[in-house]
């Protein structure tokens, strides 16, 4: 099927609703795999399918949404097995009512690299498999729904895209802050999904129909007006009681009337839902049309848990850069990954909104080093990053490991250089700097400059990628060799910034090369760059006098209203000042000046944890035990740096992967630790026991995994007894271990009986242990009626608790 055919209809077309309410209702045993009765019951597939395609849904997604390798473990079937019998199952089903059969593909359950253990190219495998299997049988198109964590989109997406022409439909699950599981934004999600080519996006799961309309609003203000959104609410939020979901058919579609303003391409329904929710929306989109009015597209480049809008000027962070700097080209050679990324930290902290990264080393294996230094950086810092290469390989490796959508610096007029470079940013969803050179070298007029930039700008359009991701940059030369220049620089920069409606770099520090006191050059260029109209100032973010310009010019421009920003960075601070403030947050860690422990001895070993630097923290770790007892190491430094993080992530300034990120740096310490209490012959001291588990029927573990590393890297031993955990494995492995915290997760709204029966089991051995229990569709009131003695929301506050328990200062 081509996309052109699926995306034709003039009025909001119906998808199905949810498989797994239509099987609970059929009798599904608890732990069974839905996916299995594609083989086992056929008859009852079909017979779901048909009543969603008899209620009006075009579009019929097959029983396929956990047919992964690794979901399928367990079973005698294969993944081939299993997506074969689930899309024919669909087709018979939808045939008679001409639907269109979906690939239904939902995450691998497992959390990829950082923040977990799966490789980012083992998902990509895993997801091939499905995707392969799924297009030869059949389907019309793939749907991509409810994942949480944007670096697996990304992998999904590739699969799809190297895999199969079928239209793509890729969906994520938001929580009532508007942001997923894992941190991600609404804008990242558009951003990098679009750009990595899926057809159409969409909001699944989580929420209902009214907490999801916000969500749903501003992804329709992050994509052109023609683009197709979908969406997929829950039938309301979970009772409290855990019989199910709290509205009705009626309710559901009222609540999705709103959603028409939002010329929406299609609406279905997922947990709670069935056909009768399907026939309900009949009424509401009969007549709805598609598309919104044509907007501007703002550029957008974004991580996922920071999405940043390029309008106006924006500081980009040069220290990553081998030009000039003989210790930065011996960290690149000798592989210190930690002086890279304390460069990447300190310039988030002094205030840059986007990191350029470069790693063009000679004798250094570059597209190795690129890929090494993206994955390390995005592991500690949240910023955007610019791929700062002419190395092809380089930057492929580099796009294909980011998390987000970056800029590419590198391209420029040689139509080779174009013929090479734009297709790796077109496939990657990049951004991109062109310079305006060519092959005779850089033009003296700014009329020859704005040509080449013209050329860039035409090839890149063809190329696909869209007029708000193209950046010229005209080029800085240096004023004390080419002083006349130095306007035409600025003459072009304004022309191409009028004339072809691009935004505009420049790398503002090369102005000054060769001369005394820079500051003043680079500060007195920059302004009038701004003034031409400078969009991305590649510079020095530790240079306060360059800030300062910058901050200046966005109050005296209009850009700062009411001077919000110059004052939080400002007020207070004596003139001149020669130590810079960060200007925000810091994306690193904790926030700058939040630690209890910013000096003494243990300050470096905190910083460390909170910035999630592992090889510093292992390092500052050894020092430390020439001199400290190994255990004061743990209550001095590495809790009270947790609870920074922790406090962060409660703020919510901080995000899952940063708070991940600080406990494995946290691991490295205790390594180090449990090391040095062994050399001195006696066990590390416990600060408690607990036993964690994911109750019997259930077989989603991430968020117990979660807890499980949060627990262990503040000093407690803790016993993971897995996932689809029985009710007297339990017990027995609380008695056997004398453990006096039990913590129990459940994800679905039918495993929490079996969270009730487990507490009233261990309440009935009468075993001297307390009940934490947690989970996405667990509230704290049936928490209190199930007899648990917390509820804990997230790993943080599971922490809390233990310590609370223990009493662990």
């Amino acid at each position: 099927m081509r996309a052109e055919e699926l995306f034709s209809s003039a009025r909001t077309i119906l998808l199905d609703g949810a498989m797994g309410t239509m099987l609970q209702a059929a009798g599904l045993p608890l732990g069974a795999k839905p996916e299995a009765l594609n083989l086992e019951n056929p008859a009852l597939i079909e017979s779901i399918h048909a009543q969603y395609a008899a209620a009006g849904s075009r579009i019929v997604c097959a029983n396929t949404f956990g047919a992964s390798a690794h979901k399928l473990a367990g079973t005698p079937y294969t993944v081939a097995q299993v997506v074969e019998a689930g899309i024919a199952c669909a087709r018979r089903a939808a045939a008679p009512h001409g639907a269109w059969v979906a690939l239904d593909v939902g995450p691998l359950g497992e959390l990829l690299e950082p923040a977990g253990t799966l490789a980012f190219e083992d998902a990509v495998a895993d997801f091939a498999e499905i995707i392969r299997t799924g297009a030869a049988a059949g389907a019309d198109l793939v749907l991509l729904e409810t994942f949480t964590d944007l670096y697996e989109l990304k992998a999904a997406l590739l699969a799809c895209k190297e895999n199969c022409d079928l239209p793509v439909l890729a969906s994520m699950s938001f929580e009532a802050g508007g942001r997923t599981f894992t941190g991600c934004t609404v804008g990242s999600f558009a951003a990098t999904a679009r750009g990595l080519g899926a057809d159409a996006l969409g909001i699944n799961c989580s929420l209902g129909p009214k907490e999801i309309y916000p969500m749903a609003r501003a992804l329709c203000e992050a994509v052109p007006g023609d683009y197709p959104v979908f969406v997929k609410p829950n039938a309301g939020l979970p009772r409290a009681d855990g019989s199910g979901y709290d509205i009705t058919p009626q309710l559901f579609a009222m609540q999705l009337k709103p959603y028409r303003e939002l010329g929406l391409f299609a609406a279905g329904g997922c947990c709670g839902t069935n056909p009768d929710f399907i026939r309900a929306l009949h009424k509401v989109f009969d007549d709805c049309p598609v598309g919104r009015p044509a907007h501007p597209m703002p550029s957008v480049l974004c991580t996922p848990v920071q999405c940043v809008q390029v309008d106006g000027i924006t500081v980009v962070g040069e220290r990553i850069n081998p030009t000039g700097k003989k210790r930065f080209q011996q960290a690149v050679r000798e592989g210190d990954v930690d002086y890279i990324l304390a460069q990447g930290i300190s310039q988030a902290d002094s205030g840059a909104v986007v990191l350029d990264v470069n790693v063009g080393v000679p004798g250094v294996d570059e597209p190795a080093a690129m890929e090494k230094v993206v994955k390390a950086l995005q592991s500690v810092v949240s910023l955007p990053l610019q791929l700062d290469s002419s190395n092809a390989e380089a930057l492929a490796r580099g796009l294909r490991a980011y998390n987000g959508k970056p800029i590419v610096n590198s391209v420029n007029g040689e139509q080779a250089v174009l013929d090479r470079l734009l297709p790796l940013c077109k496939k990657y969803g990049a951004a991109v700097v062109g310079l305006t050179l060519d092959e005779n070298g850089i033009p003296k007029t700014a009329a020859q400059r704005v040509a080449i930039a013209a050329r860039i700008r035409d090839a890149a359009l063809a190329a696909g990628i869209p007029l708000e991701d193209i950046y010229i940059d005209c080029l800085t030369l240096t004023a004390s060799a080419q002083q006349d220049d130095v306007m035409t620089t600025l003459e072009a920069l304004r022309a191409c910034k009028e004339e072809l409606g691009v935004r505009t770099v420049l790398g503002v520090s090369n102005i000054s090369f060769g001369l005394p006191c820079r500051p003043y050059l680079n500060t007195a260029f920059l302004t009038m760059a701004m003034q031409a109209g400078l969009d991305l100032a590649i510079m020095n973010p530790a240079s306060e006098e360059m800030m300062g310009a910058v901050f200046a010019y966005n109050v005296l421009s209009g850009r700062d209203r009411q001077s919000g920003a110059y004052i939080a960075r400002y007020a207070g601070r004596a003139m001149p000042s020669a130590a810079p403030q960060p200007v925000q947050q810091s994306t690193s860690g904790a926030a700058a000046g939040e630690a209890a422990g910013e000096s003494g001895p243990y300050a470096a070993l905190m910083r460390a944890v909170e910035q999630g630097l592992k090889g510093e923290s292992a390092a500052a770790t050894r020092a430390l035990l020439a001199e400290h007892p190994p255990l004061d190491l743990v209550d001095h430094a590495l809790i009270p740096a947790l609870d920074v993080v922790g406090a962060g992530y409660e703020k919510g300034t901080l995000f899952l992967p940063q708070l991940l990120q600080s406990a494995s740096a946290a691991q490295a310490a205790f390594e180090e630790i449990k090391a040095a209490v062994a050399k001195q012959g006696r066990p590390g001291e416990s600060k408690g026991k607990i036993v964690l588990a994911t109750v019997k029927g259930d077989v989603h573990d991430i968020g117990k995994n979660i807890v499980r590393v949060i627990l262990e890297n503040y000093g407690f031993d803790v016993l993971d007894l897995g996932r689809d955990v029985p009710v007297e494995t339990v017990v027995e492995a609380v008695r056997q271990s004398g453990a006096r915290l039990v913590g129990l997760s459940a994800l679905m709204t039918t495993t929490l009986k079996s969270m009730a029966e487990t507490i009233e089991a261990l309440h009935a051995a009468k075993l001297d242990c307390k009940v934490m229990v947690g989970g996405a569709v667990l509230t704290e009131s049936y928490a209190m009626q199930i007899g648990a003695d917390w509820y804990a929301k997230d790993a943080k506050r599971s922490a809390d608790i233990a310590k609370e328990f223990y009493q662990v200062q």
